[in-house]
């Protein structure tokens, strides 16, 4: 993984180094292997990313690491060595010791690893005070700590309770925790993938800082190689349970040598997206049960380069050229070239069909306000409404895409709840098919079921349990009047259109993947025959791989069915991918609409600009960009600034620029720029790429 030493100079010492790690979950069944003789080395200062889909092993490494297995889960080979010392080795309670003081991990979701009774301060104590350090010292360390991870006005913050932070807030606390007592490692697991790309810029750059000023080596578990290419300088790229290749971030990113990393790589959207709606390459198929892995390499059924001797026994992890980069792979070892995979797809690429703009839009929104805070208490008393969308106006022709971006908190999901009448209208208009629906009696209900059909984040979710598929699917299709034989028919054709089989129509929703789930529910809305899908975050919780063979599906059925789609998402290479237009949201208000290419290429407003150069992008040949890290976070939609909402944060505005009194003063409308896109900014363009 590392260069070799210069001549005249001493070899690097690892800091942890772990080697032959095997972990096993001992079910009734028998013993299932989720680590499989995995080996890497984490030198001081350096910043190692393990990736790889769900299920492949990441997460349990980083545990068996720090001893916080649950049962049945154990460690029955290989050592860890921490410092010259293995960790595998020391009885609970000098492991106790070690744990939280010289290794701390953060782990992904910063809500579950607080403790909602406590304060974030007392917390912060505890953290020293378990390590032997007094309460007046962990008290005045806490408050450095709060300073050091970025957190403002940290007198007043010590004393609250983690509800009272945002989620990028309760992130930058649970790092601050993981530093209490100085660590010489950081292990984050997934410590950005709940985020939003600002505050996942923020956090990235915080880590980056303490690897430079404070010498800490990280290893950061992660699915998204646009963050390994950020942030690490070497990876780690896991595959059911086994490391298939390693290599610095450069060797492995500009040469794969092992087909998955390459697959990887080319199932990323990217956001400088030059596919013109080609497919992207997905990965056929999921990864295989850990309780039934076939023989032979295991990435061997889902693989182009697949020979009779991958399906024999598994490849040795082994050395490729001189450089010190390492895959499992007998093609790889032979000399092929795996990134010939980058270009292989079962569909043949080509533009994504459009359908074109008609008169009259599929949806269309004029100045919709929804109230989320007027209601009543009390006889004679009602709260001052808060506007968590404020005079929205956006429309939807059929065959297209209109991608709506923004952080969580902007009232992206508000305003889709809204359309299909889950939430009131307080002002404005909701038009479906050029039929007025605003007030949502039953008749617009009937029809905005009957042509918009909504597409949830998490399908598990959205789906009954208790219901197996098909009756889930025919209960949808006999709201269209379907029934008797023709149901069985029509559910059939529903299954096979998303890429199921029938034989999944028995199955409850359990016993599918991810992606499965979100195919299935994709055909429950297709159900219903509508012209519209609104689709709300329905890749962000899905691994790289799964995400694509999605992103191709809605292609496809926009292709063949001339849907037209209102696609939520905050990923902005995804939305770049699908999207013909983009709506850029900032608490409650657009403020960039317009053409994807030129909003992408050419953005007006400086929040859309921060928001694009926050994107990671897993190209390291791509040309440097300028890093916009916002500060702070969205303001409260019960309170929005004077003027311009985002002056509060921007880059241009008065916090810059004080003399620039026009930012508190009025409210900018959204108006035609030069460049061709609708912005709402007093000095549009300024920040243009």
């Amino acid at each position: 993984m590392t260069e070799p030493p210069a001549p005249g100079t001493a070899e690097r010492v690892p800091l942890l180094r772990v080697e032959g790690l095997g972990t096993e979950f001992r079910l009734r069944s028998g013993a299932v292997k989720a680590v499989d003789d995995v080996s890497f080395d984490i030198f001081p200062g350096d910043v190692l990313g393990i990736v790889g889909e769900s299920g492949s092993g990441k997460s349990v490494t980083a545990r068996s690491i720090m001893r916080m297995l649950r049962p049945p889960g154990e460690t029955v080979a290989g050592s860890v060595r921490f410092d010259g010392e293995d960790l595998l080795a020391l009885p609970e309670r000098e492991m106790r010791r070690r744990r939280g003081s010289r290794v701390a991990m953060v782990f992904q979701d910063p809500q579950a690893a607080l403790n909602p009774a406590m304060k974030v301060g007392d917390q912060i104590v505890e953290a020293m005070t378990v390590h032997g350090v007094d309460r007046k010292t962990a008290r005045r360390r806490a408050a450095e700590l709060l300073e050091q991870v970025g957190i403002p006005d940290v007198r007043t913050k010590l004393g609250h309770y983690p509800h009272q932070f945002s989620g990028g807030m309760r992130q930058r606390v649970v790092i601050a925790i993981a530093l209490a007592n100085d660590p010489a490692l950081l292990i984050a697991d997934e410590p950005t993938t709940a985020l939003d790309v600002t505050i996942q810029a923020q956090i990235l750059r915080l880590l980056a800082r303490l690897r430079t000023e404070l010498g800490i080596a990280v290893a950061i578990i992660t699915h998204d190689m646009g963050v390994v290419a950020e942030l690490c300088t070497d990876v780690v790229v896991m595959y059911s349970g086994r490391t298939v290749e390693k290599g610095t971030v450069e060797q492995v990113f500009t040469r794969p040598r092992h087909p998955y990393t390459a697959a990887l790589l080319a199932a990323m959207p990217r956001i400088d997206d030059a596919r013109d709606g080609a497919p992207l390459p997905a990965i056929p198929g999921s990864p295989p049960d850990p309780a039934a892995l076939p023989p032979g390499c295991a990435f061997a059924p889902r693989c182009p380069f697949a020979e009779d001797a991958c399906t024999q026994a598994p490849p040795d992890l082994l050395q490729i050229g001189n450089s010190g980069q390492t895959a499992a792979c007998f093609v790889s070892q032979r000399g092929v070239d795996v990134t010939a995979a980058r270009t292989q797809h079962p569909a043949a690429p080509g533009p994504r069909p459009v359908a074109p703009e008609t008169d009259v839009p599929v949806l269309e929104i004029r100045d919709l306000r929804v109230d989320v805070g007027s209601r009543r208490r009390g006889l004679f008393h009602r709260e001052p409404p808060v506007y968590a969308v404020d005079s929205v106006s956006l429309t939807v022709h059929a065959g297209r895409t209109l991608g709506l971006v923004g952080e969580s908190g902007c009232g992206k999901s508000t305003l889709s709840r809204s359309v299909v009448g889950i939430n009131p209208v307080a002002g404005g208009s909701v038009l479906v098919d050029g039929t007025d629906v605003s007030a949502m009696r039953e008749a617009d209900l009937a029809r905005v079921r009957s042509s918009v059909q909504y597409v949830f984040q998490d399908p598990y979710a959205s789906l009954n349990p208790r219901r197996t598929i098909r009756q889930s699917l025919t209960e949808a299709l006999g709201l269209r009047g379907i029934g008797g034989a023709e149901l069985e028919a029509e559910a059939r054709a529903l299954v096979e259109q998303v890429g199921l089989r029938p034989e999944h129509l028995d199955r409850y929703p359990h016993a599918f993947s991810g992606g499965q789930r979100q195919r299935i529910g994709i055909a429950r809305a297709l159900a219903r025959r509508p012209r519209t899908l609104v689709l709300d975050e329905p890749v962000s919780a899905l691994d790289m791989s799964v995400q694509a063979q999605i992103i191709n599906l809605l292609q496809r059925l926009q292709g063949e069915l001339g849907l037209g789609y209102l696609f939520i998402a905050h990923d902005l290479s995804v939305v770049r991918h699908l999207s013909d237009t983009v709506a850029v949201m900032y608490l409650g208000r657009i403020v960039e609409y317009g053409d994807v290419a030129d909003v992408y290429g050419n953005p007006q407003h400086p929040y859309t600009a921060a928001l694009l150069s926050s994107s990671p992008a897993a190209d390291l040949a791509a040309p440097e960009r300028e890093r916009i890290v916002l500060r702070g976070d969205l303001p409260s939609p019960a309170n929005p600034p004077s003027g311009c909402r985002f002056r509060t944060r921007c880059p241009i505005g008065p916090l810059a620029h004080p003399e620039r009194t026009v930012c508190a003063e009025t409210d900018p409308q959204l108006v035609l720029t030069p460049a061709g896109q609708r912005a709402a900014c007093h000095f549009a363009g300024e920040l243009a790429g």
